[in-house]
């Protein structure tokens, strides 16, 4: 891999969205992987991608959800990066930390972010600090809001 370029990436999802990376991917001249599961063998991401692997049986958390294996095929296919798509592991600080850890450029925000996204409050914040506007949310000092709402209905 030279720097700054993806010369072979594992598409670590199904169906519609790997598809559509494996299409984008092959628009800039990358060699594509794709995995599949038992049930997903005859998909049409199967056949869109240059060479794909079988990673376990239907169950998305024997097949999909599982980082020890969908790393095992990108260091057997020689990968130099890993797209999560969407769902799945996209959101997981786990698996972008594994393939970060496995020398794997990972396709999709840093960890810190994935994180911080995480945790409400962190990303309220976050996102008030860098000006984004954000609804605030009940504020009810101290009482939940049908607490609130029943103290101001019998006046006490």
């Amino acid at each position: 891999m030279s720097a700054g370029r993806i010369s072979r990436l594992l598409i670590a999802n199904r169906g519609e969205i790997a598809c559509r990376i494996a299409k984008s991917a092959k628009s800039f001249g990358c060699h594509t992987i794709g995995v599949y599961s038992d049930a997903d063998r005859d998909a049409l991401h199967v056949r869109m991608t240059d060479e794909s692997y079988n990673i376990g049986p239907a169950p998305v958390q024997q097949s999909y959800l599982d980082i020890k294996r969908l790393l095992s095929v990108a260091n057997s296919a020689r990968a130099d990066a890993v797209h999560p798509g969407y769902g799945f592991l996209s959101e997981s600080v786990e698996f972008a930390q594994a393939c970060l850890s496995a020398n794997l450029i990972f396709v999709g925000p840093p960890v810190s972010a994935i994180r911080d996204m995480g945790i409400k409050n962190k990303s309220k914040s976050i996102m008030s600090a860098a000006g984004v506007p954000i609804i605030e949310g009940q504020r009810t000092h101290g009482c939940s809001f049908f607490l609130c709402v029943y103290r101001k209905m019998w006046m006490f």
